[in-house]
């Protein structure tokens, strides 16, 4: 892994030699995101034509850039703020996330399940690689940069040591070969070692992307590779380690983590899995002319309004799931099923998915009347996967075709009003029977010296399990089920008010034939219906140089039993922010604390990486316990850099300290970051 690493980086510094080059433009000054002193943004148009530096060079070109994600897989972009921002840099690290709403193992980068119900995702590729949402990145998450000089951010992340320490490197480069044409690539390696017994972590993507941004054709594309290796050691053999540690230390205070004996010493997962991606579109429509003032005598300039599109959309994907262990431990697991006189397990399972999607668009604004853009669809998916055989024969193959068609109604233009819907039905082989439809509406509207949004979202889906909850052959686990549909109804509202610096968001879910992994981690149905009612407010405020942020989320589930939530959810950050050095250098200082009341939260199964209910004989609440980080967090100029002291308050107060059933949190330990902007 480390030659890897190695090469990547050694491609990386010569890509930066080979490209390097220089513009330059007069006039207004811009700071080194492409803003001017007034805080506007630098016009993409500004760029020269043709940015080739073969031939021409020209000094001192103000950096601007911007980046966009793919909406959906039909194309559609959404513009997000470049990543430069420092507020919340020492969190971006984070496994349980920015503000605290995952459960997790405690290494960073292990498996993690969100206690915000509404936050939980559809697993795709597969049910083994959701648990890794911290650092698998599917294409709709997957940042695109277009900017005028290359750009170039290398991100550094340590904490501890380099017996039990971690550490992440990450590299992101983008280069325009003119206006329209931009790629790049992107690297992230994450190395965990772990506070606790064979608990380490080694995870290494490479991506490489490019996008063609033009009046008629537009095409974006990615190719990502992952490698992810997590050992596993199936939790602490006992919680007194951690609850009552004079009960097991001979009256020591404190019981040191690598100390603390762990249920599994010799087993791991391995998960590989690549994609590639392409969305393109080609647009027909006319020109037409940008009205001049009466005294210019210039030329007057065109401009192309896109009248329809056809659209085009591929992905592949493979992905390959690992689980090996050398344990011999009895009762861990409930059955064995192949090879029952050997401890030894040897699962393994490979996916692959070939999925087309062609559509045409009638779009938005072409003339008075468009006032909505309209989309239709339709898309097929070929499914294979490969299972061991129960009898130690060749595997067993099974193949899945889906093939749907669909329709988008969308408004994007205008201040006032907004609106989006999309919905697919299926029409033959596994999809039949399947559909899903959502949409959202937004209203903003002036009320004293501030705006007003309103958002309203919805959906309704009834959707087949995935593959590996109805199939699956392995040494410990072995299910065949096809289950009923699992029927969801989804309502969602959103008021957000900016000076006030308010966001409440309410929503309220049913779901008929629940599917989730039981007690014995085994997937399971549950009868009837079910209900989730949450809200969640963000209220922020300010005085001088004194912030507080507040995010208070409250959840409940109309069945405990089988779907376990934490009723509140806290997330509380108290900082100074200020500048110094003759305003160059801003500071953030302050401490952040995450809090969620006690609840019986679903326990962690090693041999399918999955979530589950905690056993009858085994069950354990969680909770009730916060965990405070104190921080330094500095930007000057293209860096951003911060100091946190991690789980500052251990031994403070309580010991109940666990983000997941008999898996503790990391002790305290200091953490640093860096991150570094190149536009050149």
């Amino acid at each position: 892994m480390k030659r890897v690493l190695l090469t990547y980086i050694l491609l990386f510094i010569t890509g930066l030699t080979t490209v390097y080059a220089q513009f330059n433009v007069g006039g207004r000054e811009y700071d080194e995101n492409g803003r001017d002193q007034y805080g506007n943004q630098m016009d993409p148009s500004m760029m020269p034509d043709n940015l080739d530096s073969t031939n021409v060079e020209v000094q001192g070109l103000p950096p601007t850039l911007y980046m966009w994600r793919i909406k959906n897989e039909l194309g559609d972009r959404v513009m997000i703020p470049a990543d430069t921002a420092y507020h919340h840099f020492q969190n971006v690290n984070l496994t349980e996330g920015l503000t605290g709403h995952y459960n997790y193992l405690a290494n960073m980068g292990s498996p993690r399940m969100s206690r915000i119900f509404f936050e939980r995702r559809y697993p795709e590729p597969t049910i083994f690689m959701e648990p890794f949402s911290s650092f698998f990145v599917r294409p709709t998450e997957f940042n695109f940069t277009n900017s005028n000089v290359p750009y170039t951010n290398l991100t550094y992340h340590k904490a501890g040591n380099k017996v039990n320490g971690e550490e992440r490197f990450k590299s992101y480069f983008s280069v325009n070969a003119n206006k329209k044409l931009a790629f790049g690539f992107n690297i992230d390696y994450l190395y965990g070692r772990g506070y606790y017994n064979n608990q380490g972590t080694s995870y290494f993507n490479a991506a490489v992307f490019g996008s063609y941004i033009g009046d008629r054709y537009q095409m974006q594309a990615i190719y990502s590779n992952n490698y992810l290796k997590t050992n596993e050691n199936g939790g602490i053999a006992d919680d007194r380690y951690i609850t009552a540690p004079e009960e097991m230390s001979e009256g020591q205070r404190e019981y040191e983590s690598v100390n603390i004996p762990t249920k599994l010493n010799a087993s791991g997962n391995r998960n590989h899995s690549f994609y590639v991606f392409m969305t393109q579109r080609y647009n027909l429509g006319f020109s037409k002319e940008i009205p001049q003032e009466e005294n210019d005598t210039t030329p007057p300039k065109q401009e192309f309004v896109p009248v329809t599109s056809f659209i085009h959309t591929l992905q592949v994907e493979r992905a390959r799931h690992n689980f090996k262990s050398d344990d011999d431990v009895e009762d861990f697991f409930e059955n064995t099923y192949i090879d029952p006189e050997s401890p030894i397990t040897r699962d393994s399972t490979i996916y692959i998915g070939v999925k087309n999607i062609i559509g045409i668009s009638l779009l938005e604004g072409f003339n008075k009347y468009a006032k909505a853009g309209l989309t239709a669809f339709a898309s097929h998916k070929l499914s294979k996967y490969s299972l061991m055989n129960m009898e130690g024969l060749r595997a067993d193959e099974y193949k899945e075709n889906e093939i749907y068609v669909g329709g988008e109604l969308s408004k994007r233009e205008g201040n006032v009003l907004h609106y989006h819907a999309i919905g697919e039905v299926g029409l033959a082989g596994t999809a039949i029977g399947q559909f899903n439809v959502k949409g959202d509406i937004d209203l903003n509207f002036p009320l004293w010296k501030d705006t007003v949004n309103l958002i309203a979202r919805g959906e309704i889906s009834n959707r087949m399990a995935p593959f590996y909850m109805r199939h699956y052959h392995s040494k410990h686990f072995c299910w065949d089920d096809d289950m009923a549909k699992e029927f969801r109804t989804h309502v969602e509202g959103e008021l957000n008010i900016e000076r006030w610096r308010t966001r409440l968001t309410v929503g309220v879910e049913n779901i008929k034939n629940y599917t989730y992994f039981n007690q014995h981690a085994l997937p399971d149905q549950k009868e009837g219906s079910l209900q989730v009612i949450s809200a969640c407010l963000k209220q922020d405020f300010k005085l001088g140089i004194f912030h507080l942020d507040n995010e208070v989320t409250w959840q409940e589930s109309s069945d405990k039993e089988i779907l376990p939530l934490p009723r509140l959810s806290l997330y509380h950050n108290f900082y100074l922010q200020f500048k110094l050095a003759k305003k160059v250098l801003s500071v953030q200082l302050g401490a952040d604390m995450r809090y969620f009341t006690k609840y019986y939260a679903p326990a962690y199964m090693p041999a399918t990486q999955q979530f589950h209910l905690q056993p009858e004989d085994d069950r354990v609440e969680i909770g009730g316990y916060p965990m405070v980080n104190v921080y330094a967090n500095l930007h000057l100029k293209r860096t951003r850099f911060y100091v946190m002291m991690y789980h500052v308050n251990q031994g403070m107060g309580g010991s109940n300290y666990f983000f997941a059933p008999h898996y503790p949190m990391n002790p305290r330990l200091l953490k640093f970051g860096l991150s570094w902007n190149f536009y050149d």
